[in-house]
């Protein structure tokens, strides 16, 4: 068994999944908030499939992010954006990773909240900074004041963000410390209690 399957108990998992009743698992935010490595962890704990957005719309296109953006512009790319998250949507239990703009069509939005639960990775300017400086294919910052960018992104883009069912800090931790808080917050929004939302604390777990 590794270690990302002992962080959370094969019964825990198994309660939080069938509280899902088939929905998916959606993460929201920022870019550079953790979305995908946090995604890919929690799938993994969860034994569900994970699935990145971006990917698929990368997939469908045949093109980068960035090679669609630059010959089609942004609203060409949002609107097949949409299209990718309504599909994959359809697919059932998942953890699913969205682009840091899709949450921001309110048919996206309403979509997800039919057929999923949304999780907002909500994370400091400073600690995205410091991740996106690593990955220098986002288009929306390919100009001189990225961080200006990225600030106002956030300013126009937090208080939609917050509409989610739930927020989660992604901060400067182990990626597994983060997996456990929404592991944990996730139980307690399907009800499943804080006994069970207890069951695997880190400590435990000899993290």
């Amino acid at each position: 068994m590794s270690a990302m399957q002992k962080l959370v108990e094969a019964d825990r998992a198994r309660r939080l999944v069938a509280a899902l009743d088939g929905r998916a698992i959606v993460l929201v935010g920022i870019m550079g908030c953790g979305k995908s490595s946090v995604g890919r962890r929690l799938a993994h704990a969860l034994g569900l499939p994970f699935v990145d957005a971006d990917t698929e719309i990368e997939a469908a296109a045949n093109q980068t992010i960035a090679e669609i953006f630059a010959q089609h512009g942004e609203p060409y790319f949002r609107a097949g954006e949409q299209r990718v998250i309504s599909r994959l949507l359809k697919n059932g239990a998942q953890v699913l990773a969205t682009g840091g703009g899709a949450f921001m069509n309110a048919e996206t939005r309403s979509e997800i909240a039919a057929s999923g639960v949304s999780v907002w990775l909500k994370a400091d300017l400073a600690v995205v900074m410091s991740r996106v400086r690593r990955k220098p294919t986002r288009p929306l910052l390919n100009g001189p004041d990225p961080e200006g960018v990225l600030r106002r992104l956030m300013d126009d883009r937090y208080p939609v963000y917050a509409r989610s069912d739930l927020t989660v800090w992604s901060r400067d931790v182990p990626h597994e410390t983060v997996v456990l808080d929404v592991v944990s917050a996730l139980e307690t929004f399907l009800g499943l209690g804080t006994k069970t939302a207890q069951t695997a604390r880190p400590s435990e777990q000899g993290a």
